[in-house]
């Protein structure tokens, strides 16, 4: 008769089934790990305590025993997460804020690849011995957000920078190499050169030779490895195909903060103080976005939208979760957790993930449990949790209405170029103040204070070349 259950969401047919042999143990384990009923018991489980800066970069290793932090601090932590503890910890040599951490596969954990603020990309190498040796790889011109390691190798990985540039290393030569400036489509980009200042990186795990970019512009760009001309002097930045939102087309002020490939290649992009999306691999606009007629954008077929968040503050990722990669999980600048179905982008999950904004969130590879980083000065771990608490609390309406009034009431915002230089000017001088402040200080703050960022925004390049600083600003709640 087991058979003829029908699925429940509760999850406790499927182990019937299990325990009836109607299902192969592994499949009940998947199955049951995507099932609502855990989605809605997951639970703040633990911190990890150790870091003097807000955490930007989470991820764990290939068997899920441990992960690795990056950090305001320059710190690279190893944690033993189940104990709660530090393993060991170095200094990345990093001269600015750590934005991200890559372990490289199959060497036992022992070559971590990081990127920073600084526009370093830098390798840290464990000995036999116990020796920590950091060395740098290559250097963009401004913030280097986020890295992508090829799938299965030990010795290649891509980074993008605020300067345009897309850049390949081979751990096994000395020196970097530049693949291509990545440009507008649009020839009266607000960005200087018509550059696009890059913020995401992304390797299709279905075939690596594709890898997506995105940045300060509507546009996640897809390219080919095999179509980029290694030792040209200038490279051709021609993707093989594009992803956008009808609706964002000729949008200002639209920018990409993060990007995730599913396992099945479909691309997930989360947009600055819009909605994220998802894209089939058949949803592309092709390579020349522009030459589309509007009659022809209108047959294309609509992405899947999750809405309720507000990511306006800083540069924020966006992730799948599940093993067949059932959920969608972001965070949000009122410092909350969201995870919608993947399929029908319903909301199943909420949850107070930092006291200002939740950053980064990445999944274990192979139990239901995920780790975030955020503006507080700790790694949280999360994981199906026994609890009394409703998935959605209370106000989760008022949350969402809050968030949603936040975006439109931005959108309607319109600044002229004299004010723009304006707010550059004082944030500047704030930058400065709050600097020299910074290192007249006795003690680092506390981890329930308010913690330093990097806003998405305007880039004031004479800043940047003027003491070499990055804009930061205290987010204040």
């Amino acid at each position: 008769m087991g058979t003829n259950l029908k699925r429940s969401k509760d999850g406790f047919t499927d182990i019937y089934k299990r325990e009836m042999g109607l299902f192969r143990p592994r499949n009940a384990a998947r199955r049951f790990s995507a099932s609502e009923v855990l989605m809605k018991r997951i639970n703040l489980c633990g911190k990890l305590h150790g870091h003097k800066g807000c955490v930007n970069a989470v991820e764990f290793n290939s068997t899920g025993d441990f992960l690795v932090s990056g950090s305001d601090d320059k710190l690279v932590i190893f944690w033993d997460w189940k104990d709660r503890r530090e393993k060991f910890s170095y200094l990345s040599g990093h001269l600015d804020n750590i934005f991200q951490t890559r372990i490289m596969p199959f060497t036992d954990d022992r070559k971590i690849i990081t990127s920073s603020a600084d526009g370093q990309v830098r390798l840290g190498q464990i000995f036999e011995d116990g020796r920590m040796d950091t060395k740098r790889l290559g250097k963009h011109q401004g913030r280097v957000y986020k890295l992508a390691v090829e799938p299965g190798s030990p010795y290649i990985i891509y980074s993008c920078g605020e300067d345009g540039f897309v850049q390949h290393f081979d751990l096994r030569s000395d020196s970097a190499t530049r693949l291509f400036y990545c440009s507008s489509f649009s020839e009266n980009s607000k960005q200087p050169m018509n550059s696009i200042r890059l913020n995401a990186i992304v390797i299709d795990p279905r075939n690596p030779n594709y890898f997506a970019v995105g940045g300060s512009d509507e546009y996640a760009r897809v390219y080919d490895i095999r179509k980029c001309h290694w030792y040209s002097p200038i490279s051709s930045d021609t993707p093989v195909d594009t992803f956008c939102p009808r609706h964002l087309i000729g949008k200002n002020n639209i920018h990409i903060t993060g990007l995730a490939y599913s396992n099945t290649s479909e691309l997930l992009i989360s947009y600055n103080d819009e909605l994220v999306y998802l894209f089939e691999k058949n949803m592309g606009l092709g390579p020349s976005p522009l030459s589309l007629s509007p009659e022809d954008l209108q047959k294309r077929e609509e992405p899947q939208v999750y809405s309720g968040h507000r990511n306006s503050q800083t540069v924020k990722g966006v992730n799948f979760f599940g093993p067949n990669d059932e959920y969608v999980m972001s965070g949000s600048d009122c410092g909350h957790l969201f995870i919608w179905k993947k399929k029908g982008g319903k909301l199943v999950r909420l949850m107070v993930g930092d006291r200002h904004v939740v950053n980064q969130l990445e999944p274990h590879p192979h139990i239901p449990m995920f780790a975030t980083c955020g503006i507080e000065k700790t790694v949280k771990l999360w994981a199906p949790m026994p609890t009394d608490f409703p998935p959605l609390p209370d106000n989760a309406e008022k949350i969402m209405k809050a968030n949603k009034q936040g975006r439109e009431d931005h959108s309607r915002i319109t600044l002229t170029p004299d004010v723009i230089m304006h707010v550059l000017r004082l944030q500047r001088r704030q930058t400065l103040a709050y600097r020299e402040r910074r290192y007249n200080a006795a003690d680092f703050e506390s981890d329930e204070e308010e913690g330093e960022t990097y806003v998405l925004g305007f880039s004031d390049s004479d800043a940047s070349s003027e003491g070499g600083g990055n804009q930061r600003e205290c987010i204040i709640s």
